[in-house]
């Protein structure tokens, strides 16, 4: 029988279908996170941009956390957080356009 390296996992009768690997090939990083994202599943970043809809402040808020670099502990928080800080980038816009139209009429 030859050694077993740490980074194998084992193909014995008695483990087939008790364990599975919690590591992504494709990306490793993603291996260390087996908890479930907060705020049902979705995460901060996703129910930020769905709760932005009836308060656009939280986009200001998932922004900031995006420019804080809050991704670095879940990296699969990026998403969300990225789309929230586009929406509230968009709502800016919107809101100036809007205020300068306003003030000219």
């Amino acid at each position: 029988m030859g050694e077993a390296h740490s980074d194998e996992f084992c193909h014995c009768q008695g483990c087939v279908g008790k364990y599975s690997l919690l590591r992504d090939e494709e990306n490793p990083r993603l291996a260390i996170f087996e908890r479930r994202l907060p705020c049902c599943g979705c995460g901060i970043g996703w129910s930020s941009f769905l709760l932005g809809f009836l308060c656009p402040l939280i986009w200001y808020f998932a922004a900031t956390l995006y420019c804080c670099k809050y991704y670095n502990r879940d990296p699969r928080e990026r998403p969300g957080l990225a789309a929230s800080a586009v929406a509230a980038l968009i709502f800016t816009v919107l809101a100036i356009i809007a205020l300068a139209v306003t003030l000219i009429i």
